[in-house]
């Protein structure tokens, strides 16, 4: 299978918990959302607040746990309304899981590819937009204008910051974005993006490329990612390779 890792021996866990890391840091944008471990998973979610209905819906991440196992650990330590995030590795039948979490009462939402770059090998590229990272309020500002939502708060407008945001430009227009996160176990790529009327020329994997070569400079080892499946056939261009899949999984209402 093109761009799936076969060695099993490949340290999902490590990357998972690069996704747990990261996906946390950029919710905790508005309000701190913490991981943890609990017992044999990890969870996500906000600090205690003050008001129960305040809480945003916590993400229950797993791999190699029993369905039924993770769900008694999240009915127990839940603090409202939450979901699953199992992982699988790339190319095990998914069907014993899907049954299983079936049965616990749960619906299968999104399936996203869970993919890893080992940062030996970055591609050149060529494409019409030049690649700057973020450094000012003012390009900041314009990010949030296309994106509708706030990319990167000013504390992170260093070149220091665990966070580094770049965007493509043509003719002086944003028509691109991506953002990396920096943690303990390698970077976290987060909310790549290019306009539709300026895809399919190579835009996103100049975007990439940069971002990588950045992320190798600064000492990281790996950079993961979860993918949409049209984003699972860009990946791959630029050295990703896949190890798991991620299911998200809802438990419907008693």
């Amino acid at each position: 299978m093109s761009g799936i890792i076969a060695n099993r021996s490949v340290d999902i866990d490590r990357a998972i918990e690069v996704f747990v890391r990261g996906f946390s840091f950029t919710r905790s944008f508005t309000y701190p959302y913490v991981p943890e471990r609990v017992g044999p998973v990890w969870v996500v979610r906000d600090t205690l607040r003050k008001n129960p209905r305040d809480y945003r819906r916590e993400e229950w991440v797993a791999h190699e746990v029993e369905p039924a196992e993770v769900d008694r650990v999240a009915r127990e330590h839940t603090r409202g309304s939450f979901a699953v995030c199992a992982f699988l590795a790339a190319g095990d039948d998914d069907a014993p899981m899907r049954a299983a979490y079936k049965s616990l009462g749960y619906r299968l939402g999104t399936t996203e590819p869970l993919m890893a770059h080992d940062l030996r090998r970055i591609p050149r590229s060529a494409s019409p937009a030049t690649v700057e990272r973020v450094l000012t309020r003012e390009m900041a500002d314009r990010v949030t204008a296309i994106a509708r939502a706030r990319q990167i708060p000013d504390a992170y407008l260093t070149k220091a910051a665990p966070i580094r945001q770049y965007v493509a430009l043509v003719d002086g227009e944003v028509v691109g974005r991506v953002g990396s996160i920096v943690t303990p176990l390698g970077t976290w790529c987060s909310n790549m993006h290019v306009l539709p009327a300026f895809r399919r020329r190579g835009i996103g994997k100049t975007m990439l490329a940069r971002m990588l070569r950045d992320d190798r400079d600064d000492g990281a080892i790996t950079a993961v990612l979860t993918a949409s499946h049209a984003g699972a056939k860009l990946y791959p261009v630029v050295g990703y390779q896949q190890l798991a899949t991620l299911y998200l999984f809802t438990p419907r209402k008693r």
